[in-house]
């Protein structure tokens, strides 16, 4: 299919409103909107221009997941930018922002660059790339090219590898880098260590899954947050906060009023509960640790109530077999970037959640927060990275349609209350209702700073 047509009769689904519209896009950008009460063919559109019939299906923005990790290069046998790219459209993902925890891990300039060119040889959705904030690395962080580069990593805690920022002096130069987000894994170390050694002593290497909220505990979660709020009202720079996880967190983000602070919520915080643990064990290891059930709702709460400000779906995937070991041989992280908008669908569904809010949450925040050039609206002269939802077919989660790398879901056999059908990227339709229709039009994310 080119990319020059009009979508008919959609409900788009855009700042704030639902309006029945037809959406003209030309040579890969919007170049039209108007009222659905006008008849298609007597738009000022070419006659030979294909006419696409949403039949008043959501139309909405693509989602700007600003936090996966798809594993390249390093741990290619798990996961790879190809693959996951291609669940990520089937998840209605238009631009994925890829985290640096690989191997090598993306310190340095040159790394940065391989990634890049990794990026635009198998990329099938929009994508930018973090470079990861450590110890030694400050000369490289400050040479950071803003406008191309989606913003730092800061490991407080460390969750994978050894990226862990332990120099206070380090962090408050990193801190005063202005610009950019600085996105923050937000877990006390010290406190994490302890945990692990009492719980080791206790039960050697099979410390049961359930105990994994009590060694990645919410104090170690409340303090690292308290600490990077209290350091963000000393600078001018955007912290943005990865994976809240507990209510207390919230109440701290929303007593800080600090307009240099945003924060992220992850569809498995939203979805699963401690509770869980008793039946997905291992599958829903992820790290900051799954909550309690209260602080699910309370998460859910700040979702709904526009308080949070992204989603991301901190999609990490491991091998099923990687997944079976013993507790500190267990990796952390679950597959989530093709499920994240079924989740949230199903809130909609619910009534927990406004499809206006999931947008907002979705992509224009994203789009905001990492000032992305012309992407996370519908509007004219942006790039068509567009998304149909059907609201009234269900979807079923099994292995037949699961396109991670790895082959597996926490959320098998579940079944959602609705249904991505169609994804437009760079106003090329590259999935339609189960099949992959173009070959990649991924283009490297550009931001206006």
């Amino acid at each position: 299919m080119n990319n020059n047509y009009v979508i008919c009769n959609a409900k788009v689904v855009n700042e704030g409103s639902i309006t029945l519209s037809h959406i003209y896009v030309r040579n890969g950008m919007i170049e039209g909107i108007y009222p659905a009460s006008a008849d298609a063919d007597t738009l000022p559109i070419p006659p030979q221009v294909p006419r696409i019939e949403a039949g008043g299906r959501y139309l909405m923005p693509g989602m700007i997941d600003a936090h996966v990790h798809f594993r390249q290069p390093g741990a290619t046998h798990k996961a790879d930018m190809y693959s996951e790219s291609r669940a990520a459209l089937a998840g209605g993902v238009t631009s994925v922002m890829d985290m640096p925890n690989v191997n090598p891990p993306t310190i340095t300039d040159a790394l940065l660059e391989e990634r890049f060119e990794m990026g635009r040889q198998n990329m099938q959705c929009n994508y930018s790339f973090y470079l990861a904030a450590t110890d030694q690395n400050f000369s490289q962080v400050q040479k950071i090219d803003k406008s191309r580069v989606c913003g730092l990593k800061l490991f407080i805690g460390s969750s994978t590898g050894n990226l862990l920022i332990s120099n206070d002096e380090v962090l408050e130069q990193v801190l005063s880098i202005e610009g950019m987000p600085l996105a923050v894994h937000s877990e006390d170390e010290s406190i994490i260590q302890s945990n692990s050694k009492a719980y080791r002593m206790r039960y050697g290497e099979n410390v049961p899954i359930k105990c994994h909220s009590k060694i990645r505990s919410r104090e170690a979660c409340v303090a690292a947050t308290a600490k990077m709020i209290a350091k963000a009202s000393k600078h001018c720079s955007h912290m943005h906060i990865l994976h809240v996880s507990t209510m207390q967190e919230l109440q701290l983000l929303q007593a800080a009023q600090c307009d240099n602070i945003s924060f992220e919520i992850c569809p498995s915080y939203l979805y699963f509960c401690d509770e869980d643990y008793t039946a997905y064990g291992s599958r829903i290891k992820c790290n900051p640790a799954i909550k309690t059930a209260e602080d699910r709702q309370a998460l859910i709460k700040a979702v709904a109530s526009g308080v949070a400000s992204t989603i991301g779906s901190d999609h990490a995937p491991h091998l099923w077999s990687e997944k079976q070991q013993a507790y500190f041989s267990c990796p952390s992280g679950m597959p989530m970037v093709q499920h994240t908008l079924l989740i949230l669908l199903k809130m909609v569904k619910e009534g927990l959640l406004s499809i206006e809010q999931m947008v907002a949450l979705t992509a224009h925040h994203p789009a905001d927060i990492y000032k992305i050039d012309r992407r996370g609206y519908i509007r004219k002269g942006y790039f068509a990275d567009m998304v149909l939802v059907d609201m009234n077919a269900v979807t079923e989660v099994k292995k037949e349609n699961i396109y991670y790398k790895c082959m597996w879901s926490p959320l098998e056999g579940k079944i959602f209350p609705a249904s991505v059908t169609t994804t437009f990227v760079n106003g090329v339709k590259v999935y339609d209702k189960g099949q992959f229709e173009a070959n990649s039009v991924a283009m490297e994310l550009k931001f206006n700073r």
